[in-house]
């Protein structure tokens, strides 16, 4: 299997639910901050504002997995508590409905701690 080079090619490897999440996902990326540049970097879509990254996100079997680096995660400990995390990562269950409303947050969060730096 060819690795994706582009996010629209990434996609293209769901389908169903999950490809509608990850679309969606990306479009509120897009949206809460336009000025990030799209690439994939470690075989996912990527979001870097002013060079640093600012969020990264990934469909599995079960689960959507965001990478919002440690401190975009610290941020919203509370309301993250009751998914499964790792340092830095948090993962949204296939079977429960997505949290659009944290993630944007969680994306406006990082991209005006990224646009203060």
């Amino acid at each position: 299997m060819t690795k994706p080079t582009t996010v629209d090619a990434y996609l293209t490897g769901f389908d169903g639910e999950t490809r509608q999440r990850l679309e969606r996902l990306r479009a509120l990326i897009t949206t809460a901050a336009p000025e990030a540049q799209e690439s994939i970097a470690y075989d996912m879509p990527a979001y870097k504002l002013n060079g640093k990254p600012l969020i990264y996100f990934a469909g599995y079997a079960k689960h959507i997995g965001l990478y919002a680096t440690p401190s975009g995660h610290a941020a919203f400990a509370e309301e993250l508590s009751h998914y499964k995390q790792g340092k830095g990562s948090v993962q949204f269950p296939l079977n429960q409905e997505m949290p659009w409303d944290l993630i944007e947050r969680i994306v406006a969060f990082k991209a005006d701690e990224l646009s203060a730096r």
